[in-house]
């Protein structure tokens, strides 16, 4: 009987959890061109991204190029020098 006893309690006793290996956090690629960039977003009407869209394929640019393009043009109304990224 004590053997019974013994092999339940050595049943029921807690078992040792295996390890579980921690997995690589793979650090994200960034795009040599975004390297110490900051993204500047803003939400609109579809009908502007529509119209900027349209803009950006009729002059075979970049969305992007566009907002550069009016960033430079806006700076200066308030004293500062156009940044120059298109």
């Amino acid at each position: 009987m004590k053997a019974l006893k013994a092999q339940i309690a050595a049943a029921s006793a807690p078992q040792p959890v295996a390890e579980v290996p921690k997995a690589k956090v793979r650090k994200s690629y960034v795009t040599p061109a975004r390297v110490g960039k900051k993204a500047v977003v803003g939400h609109f009407s579809p009908a502007l991204s529509r119209q900027l869209g349209q803009i950006a394929w009729d002059n075979e640019t970049t969305i992007q190029a566009l907002l550069g393009e009016a960033i430079d043009l806006l700076l200066p109304k308030y004293g500062f020098p156009p940044a120059g990224e298109r």
